[in-house]
């Protein structure tokens, strides 16, 4: 698993998808988990598209996306981004959770 710090520029392309991408194959990760915090403003709202660009590159390369933090603002302020976390959530390759705990339970449960 590849960790990305909560401090750095905001991630909001799929350009910057890539880049996690490629830093997760130099590091022969199957999963990234980026912190919500790092995410751009533009990521939350359904209608930039910036949210599915990113999580497509992820599926497509088949690297696991994890999103670590509190989304419970965007999910309150938008029902469509609320139906993209409970879809995600339904699969195995996006992930939105709490925090690592969370995560290692997925996974525990995932195997």
């Amino acid at each position: 698993m590849l960790e990305i710090e909560r401090s750095g520029l905001p991630m909001g392309s799929y350009r910057d998808a890539l880049e996690l991408i490629g830093e997760a194959a130099g590091n022969k990760a199957e999963l990234v988990a980026l912190p919500s915090e790092r995410l751009a403003p533009a990521f939350f709202d359904l209608k930039t598209q910036v949210a599915g660009e990113m999580t497509q590159k992820f599926s497509m390369y088949g690297v696991r996306l994890a999103i670590v933090g509190d989304v419970s603002a965007a999910i309150q302020n938008s029902s469509a981004f609320r139906d993209f976390v409970r879809e995600s959530n339904r699969g195995k390759t996006i992930w939105f959770v709490a925090h690592m705990e969370e995560l290692q339970q997925r996974l525990l449960g995932a195997n």
